[in-house]
Formats: C-alpha cells, structure tokens, sequence
C-alpha cells in the first residue's frame, strides 16, 4: 500500500469516526430534550392527561397529539420555548373535541379554573368554578377570609370575567400560626419546579390577567428566580405584575425590571 493510499484510508477511517460521534452526540442530545419535557412540572402535573407525544430531531422538537383545550396546547408550548438547548420546535397539538368558542361560559370557566391552580396561595382549595354569561360563580372551601378574598381578586381580573360571585365557605378546620398551605409546602418539599415550566406559568398568567394581558413582558428564570422586562403604563400595573408572578408555583424571588411608559 503506497504512502498516498495509507493516507487517505487514514483520513476515511478518522471521518467515519467523526460523524458515528457526532451522531450519537446528537442522538442523546435529543434524548435529553425529550425526557425534559416530559419530566417537566408542567407537563407531569396540568397535562399529563393530555395525549402528546414529544420528538425531537437534531434538537428542533416537535409536538403531535391531542389537549384537551387551547390554554394546554399554549402551556405545552411556552414550556418548551423556555427549555435550554433547543434550536426551535412545532406545535402540532391539536384540541380534542369542539374547542368552546372564545369568552363562552365554557371557555371562560376553563380559564378561570386553570388560572387559579398557578397559584400557591389558591391551590390547597379545590375550587368549583361555574360561568354564567360572564359572571363567575366560585364555590368551595377556604382556609380563611384572605384566601377566600384572594380568589375572588384574582378572578374579577381574569380576561372577560364580568363579575365574581365568591360562595366558598371557611374551612371548620383553624389552620396553625405560622403553618403553610399545601401550596407552599409542594414549593417547599415536594417535587423541583424547573424554570421552564415556571416561565410557561408566569407568561400564562400574566396573559390571561386583563390588567397584564396587553403587556408585552419579557420573562427569563433562573433557579426559581422570576426576572420580567418589558414596558408597564403605570406603577400600579408593574406593582400588580410583581403580585400575580409571585404568588405563581416554583416562583422564588421576582426581579421586575419593567419600566415606566
């Protein structure tokens, strides 16, 4: 075998290494992508009733199967959008069965009831929420008269709520001083909220809230710590923004740095 043809058998033999490497890189880079998601908060609690299917090719995912209303199909998909590594991604979720027309009693009780399980303070309570041309009905049981006003504050802010009838009676069972709501307490010592997912709640409830919904906020997380840029018309609307993401699952500390228009 002459000098020349070593040579090149050489370089073949380093080039076929090359590429089987940068294959298999690839190939669980991918790997890794799909099991976060699917390992995601968001995706193991508010949709794991849904059916969807997670691919992901040279890291562009792609989302297929079927949610249950349009709120999961934008979760699923702001989740994603926040998970580090991902070149880009395409949501192909669909909504299974007839998606209720916008602002109908049907929507608007969809919305109003996931809303209100982002929140900490509101999520030991299972709250029924009924929709009546407009009108919210909240019915329940609180653990007191602060969490019971909580949710009806946070609800007469929900997009196309016209107005809250608060029903939810106060808990027989006095909570201890200083003890944590259940809420807490799944923040505190249950499972890890990943900054994905706490991204793809903040971004949700500030959308669905009218008094945040028109503004255009730049969210980032990073170890549980909420950053939000942006341009807010008044105070008042930065002060409200600063409320509602942190009182949002995962949320540790919130560093708004939105400025005054």
């Amino acid at each position: 075998m002459s000098k020349t043809t070593y040579r090149l058998a050489v370089l073949a033999t380093a080039a076929s290494l090359f590429f089987v490497n940068v294959n298999a890189f690839a190939s669980e880079t991918d790997d890794r992508i799909e099991s976060s998601i699917k390992q995601s908060y968001v995706f193991k609690t508010y949709l794991r009733g849904d059916d969807i299917k997670v691919k992901s090719t040279d890291s562009v995912v792609t989302l297929t199967g079927t949610v249950s209303d349009d709120s999961h199909r934008l979760l699923a998909e702001d989740t994603v959008a926040s998970l580090p590594g991902i070149k880009n991604f395409d949501n192909k979720l669909e909504v299974k069965g007839d998606n209720p027309a916008q602002y109908s009693d049907m929507w608007l009780s969809i919305k109003v009831q996931s809303t209100l399980m982002f929140y900490r303070s509101l999520s030991a309570t299972k709250i029924e929420v009924l929709a009546t041309n407009g009108i919210i009905t909240l019915r329940g049981e609180a653990t007191s008269t602060a969490q019971k006003d909580l949710a009806t504050e946070y609800t007469k802010d929900i997009e196309g709520v016209k107005d809250v009838k608060n029903e939810m009676t106060l808990s027989p069972v006095v909570k201890k001083l200083g003890e944590k709501t259940l809420g807490h307490k799944i923040d505190v010592i249950g499972e890890v909220i990943d900054d994905a997912s706490i991204t793809a709640l903040v971004k949700t409830t500030l959308l669905y809230h009218r008094s945040t919904s028109a503004l255009k906020t730049i969210v980032e997380t990073k170890e549980g710590v909420v950053s939000l840029a942006g341009k807010a018309k008044n105070s008042a609307e930065k002060e409200l923004a600063t409320k509602f993401v942190s009182d949002v699952h995962g949320v540790k500390m919130v560093l708004n740095n939105m400025t005054i228009e």
